[in-house]
């Protein structure tokens, strides 16, 4: 439910140099303002975290759908959403392991750093989203993970 977020923002990714880098900025900056102003404690590996997978399906969506991305990011005490919407309806898959290849291993990145990853094909386009899980609230204690994300695996 949108109103169990603390934050949620989001934003057209423009389509010049830099554009990757700037949405990940972007993102950063968010974590570190909602953490600030609703007292949670973010580590800078879920930190981390959220920016690669910013990065990853922001990149995809760049290099792959025609028009517009848009970005949104929305945290609650146990977990940072990241969800990229692209025109693109086309299902991206994990390609078989191999460790030769170069790139094409952005879809397997997100899903190992997220816990739960979930793509929904729309009227136009699709949209992804990533949970990173956030491990401990204002107080240090691991939090659990929420029910009301089930539909998230």
């Amino acid at each position: 439910m949108p109103g169990e977020y603390l934050v949620r923002t989001g934003y057209a990714v423009g389509g010049g140099d830099g554009c990757i880098a700037h949405a990940r900025h972007r993102a950063a900056a968010f974590v570190d303002q909602a953490a600030h102003d609703h007292h949670l404690s973010v580590s800078a590996h879920e930190r981390y975290l959220t920016q690669l997978v910013v990065t990853e399906l922001v990149t995809n969506a760049r290099k792959y759908a025609p028009g517009p991305v848009l970005m949104e990011l929305r945290i609650t005490v146990s977990s940072v959403d990241v969800v990229v919407w692209d025109s693109d309806p086309s299902i991206p898959t994990a390609r078989a392991a191999d460790p030769r290849r170069i790139g094409g291993h952005g879809l397997e990145i997100v899903k190992a750093a997220a816990e739960g990853f979930e793509i929904q094909r729309e009227q136009a386009g699709k949209r992804i989203t990533a949970r990173i899980a956030l491990t401990s609230t204002s107080g240090g204690a691991p939090t659990a993970p929420r029910a009301d994300h089930h539909h998230l695996a």
